[in-house]
């Protein structure tokens, strides 16, 4: 889905590690948040309360997955999978842009 009909858009950004990562929460008719947002290339841990499914929509970055010791290459066109409480990493190699879906 290259569009959302029907949404609502929180104005205030989510700002993370000092203005490299951003996104905005959009907030579907049924009460589904997803995120959009941009990544700029470094290093990042995330947190993740319930279970996301982030997909990658251009960019390169590897992704280092909870009970995991090896990085993963995701590229723009890919996705993955974070559990719920969890922690994950991303090495962000290039401007990566990105859709999260929150998953109770």
């Amino acid at each position: 889905m290259s569009t959302f009909e029907n949404v609502s858009v929180v104005k205030q950004a989510n700002v993370y590690f000092d203005g490299k990562v951003t996104s905005r929460t959009v907030i579907f008719a049924d009460g589904e948040k997803k995120t959009l947002g941009i990544m700029m290339p470094g290093e990042y841990e995330f947190g993740a309360e319930v279970k996301e499914l982030m997909e990658i929509l251009s960019g390169e970055l590897e992704v280092l997955l909870p009970e995991t010791t090896e990085w993963k290459a995701i590229n723009g066109g890919e996705a993955f999978e974070v559990p719920a409480a969890s922690k994950f990493k991303v090495q962000v190699k290039t401007i990566s842009d990105y859709s999260c879906s929150y998953i109770p």
